[in-house]
């Protein structure tokens, strides 16, 4: 059976139950979930990232709630002492995503479900990472997650820029799982890396490319000169779950190919 009354605290716990088919076990959901669209007419929202709605959630009587990371430990806390169940996973590489998709669907026994996305998933990773393998070169990709200050690729997107067929150009800290441990102090270091590619995601606010190229000692930078500057929704790429392992990827690929196809 499972938990049958199920709240979740992130968009990508919702996504991922609505397409194992196992919708009617959430009871509330996060006011930032978009994916998907109808989610957010069929389910009520009550949570924030960092905070939610404490009597709401309560009243909802739900037998376990979800959420993401140490960011929401507070929010955890607060639930956990209202008397909750609590599951925090803190996935930030792509195998630890496919992981906790697996883990959660134990948890409503949809293991077979899963069992045949991830794997029809996985397979489309493999076919781009093989239509990328023939470039003569690969594109070098700076991503940037926030701009203010500089913020560079999660681990998940930097690895998942790799399978779409370019290098990440901020690969060394990609492996630091703390956003504040990505920061980037130099101003100047993305455009001495010379990205390719420029891709911004500003984690809820829009990309700005002309505000990226008009900044200071950037005019040269090849992705600048040759107007490569291109934004993918933080929905899409910055959620640990299902959109990032398909729609995030597809748009990188996009991206690289368009560069490969014009060298």
């Amino acid at each position: 059976m499972g938990p049958q009354r199920i709240v979740c605290l992130t968009e990508e716990t919702t996504e991922w139950l609505y397409l194992l088919g196992e919708e009617a076990r959430i009871v509330g959901i996060s006011g930032y979930t978009v994916r998907p669209r109808r989610a957010r007419d069929e389910k009520p929202r009550v949570s924030a990232f960092l905070d939610g709605k404490i009597d709401k959630i309560v009243a909802l009587q739900p037998d376990l709630v979800i959420g993401f990371s140490d960011m929401q430990a507070a929010l955890a806390d607060k639930l956990i002492r209202a008397g909750l169940d609590v599951y925090i996973t803190n996935q930030r590489s792509v195998a630890e995503i496919f992981r906790t998709l697996r883990l959660v669907a134990a948890l409503v026994g949809a293991q077979e479900r899963a069992e045949a996305w991830i794997a029809q998933c996985q397979a489309r990773h493999a076919q781009i990472a093989a239509a990328a393998a023939v470039w003569p070169r690969r594109p070098r990709v700076y991503f940037e997650e926030w701009d203010t200050p500089m913020i560079s690729a999660i681990q998940w997107v930097s690895e998942l820029i790799g399978t779409a067929g370019g290098d990440d150009v901020f690969a060394e800290l990609g492996t630091q799982r703390m956003g504040r441990d990505r920061v980037i102090a130099d101003a100047l270091e993305p455009a001495r890396r010379v990205p390719d590619l420029v891709v911004g995601s500003w984690c809820g606010k829009k990309f700005r490319p002309e505000k990226v190229a008009a900044r200071a000692g950037w005019a040269d930078v090849p992705a600048v000169r040759a107007g490569r500057l291109h934004e993918i929704k933080s929905c899409d790429i910055l959620q640990p779950g299902p959109a990032a392992l398909t729609d995030g990827l597809e748009q990188l690929h996009r991206f690289c190919t368009d560069w490969a196809l014009a060298q």
